[in-house]
């Protein structure tokens, strides 16, 4: 037996083991009463991982705030966050949580089969409006602004009623989404990005996603992070580069970029202070990520949101 073989199974069993359940893709279960699946989701929850499906999904976030991972994009958000993914890509949002607490029905979330699309097109031309939003969904979307807004109250509407009336709320949703405009829409996975995702691959990344989003500002290793998966270091580093189409060290580094832009908009930290507190070990090195990251420095980000 190999020594990638020995660490699949280790990394199979330790999957199972803390998940309690056999990795895979999300299997989204068909609802005959309904053409579009709608539900709520508490965090944290078994449903609430780093997980990839067919269907198209529409996210709000009720309440919280923390961080997501779309592809290859990390970001934070915030109560009121509306994002749209796209069918085959992975996708996870982490709150940060007090020891024990726990966020009850903090997502409104939508799933729908593209082949529902494409058929009702064919009974109703006007649904064709919708198809070059799902291709933009391929990158996964987040709605910012007003978009957002209405979006969220059209989420929440449609999952108090039901029959032709839920329906009447999905399509004033596709309107919105549809029309928000560009300056309301930002793209999130790169559109190169295409991850290389097996039967363990969920389970893996979301336990290296735990760790590195619960420790992203003090010490982060890979070896750590390959020792929780049962992999030796040099086969967990090809392995997560094939499952999340990003390098270790990268995921890290833009987790870290995130929070410090949460930072610079939300408080009057210093800059110096944002770059230790986010795991930097060094001013000049934070100043020399950033920029390379937002094209930007962290003075001229702040400067320039509050206008």
């Amino acid at each position: 037996m190999t020594g990638a073989e020995t660490a699949d199974r280790a990394t199979a069993r330790l999957a199972e083991r803390l998940l309690g359940i056999r990795a895979n893709r999300e299997v989204i279960p068909p609802d005959p009463n309904h053409s579009v699946r709608w539900v709520e989701h508490s965090y944290p929850s078994p449903v609430a991982r780093w997980n990839y499906h067919p269907e198209y999904e529409i996210h709000l976030i009720r309440k919280g705030n923390g961080k997501f991972i779309v592809g290859d994009h990390i970001g934070t958000f915030e109560a009121g966050h509306v994002a749209l993914v796209g069918s085959g890509l992975p996708h996870d949002w982490v709150s940060d949580l007090e020891p024990g607490e726990v966020l009850e029905n903090r997502d409104a979330v939508i799933q729908f089969d593209g082949k529902w699309v494409e058929q009702t097109a064919t009974l109703v031309p006007e649904m064709a409006e919708v198809r070059p939003l799902l291709e933009q969904s391929q990158r996964g979307i987040e709605f910012l602004g007003r978009s957002a807004e209405t979006a969220a109250a059209a989420i929440e509407a449609m999952g108090a009623t039901t029959g032709l009336a839920r329906l009447q709320h999905l399509f004033a949703l596709f309107g919105i989404l549809v029309r928000a405009p560009q300056e309301e829409r930002r793209y999130l996975a790169e559109e190169w990005f295409r991850p290389q995702l097996d039967s363990q691959a969920a389970a893996v990344v979301d336990i290296v996603l735990e760790y590195v989003f619960s420790n992203h500002a003090g010490s982060v290793s890979m070896s750590e992070a390959a020792a929780l998966v049962g992999m030796p270091e040099p086969t967990f580093s090809k392995y997560f580069k094939r499952a999340t189409g990003q390098n270790f060290s990268d995921l890290v580094r833009k987790l870290r970029l995130a929070h410090a832009r949460r930072l610079l908009e939300r408080t009057d930290k210093a800059i110096s202070d944002i770059c230790y507190e986010v795991g930097f070990s060094n001013l000049s090195n934070f100043n020399r990520h950033f920029l390379s990251d937002a094209g930007e420095t962290p003075r001229n980000y702040r400067q320039r949101l509050r206008g």
